[in-house]
């Protein structure tokens, strides 16, 4: 997927709020220290992420991780409605 996310994502933990949105090719890792680490540690290259609510970093780090397992590509939603991949993306 081009290296970046398929969906955009808001994750929470605690007093910390994150939100991850994809990203065109080339354009980087646009996050603060503790997401940023998170988030290149994943293998994501190409992602915009802000984190809103509390600094700690802990709490950003959980909020992050929180955000990536909530994401489900085009596939795993098929999936889980039983519908052909077409009927995703086009209705």
């Amino acid at each position: 997927m081009n290296g970046t996310v398929p969906h955009e994502q808001i994750g929470k933990y605690s007093g910390g709020f994150v939100l991850i949105k994809p990203a065109a090719v080339g354009t980087g890792v646009i996050a603060g220290g503790a997401m940023r680490a998170v988030l290149e540690s994943a293998g994501i290259h190409n992602v915009l992420a802000k984190s809103k609510g509390s600094s700690n970093p802990h709490n950003v780090v959980k909020a992050t991780v929180d955000a990536l397992t909530k994401m489900r590509d085009a596939y795993t939603v098929a999936q889980n409605r039983g519908v052909d991949l077409n009927k995703v993306f086009n209705g």
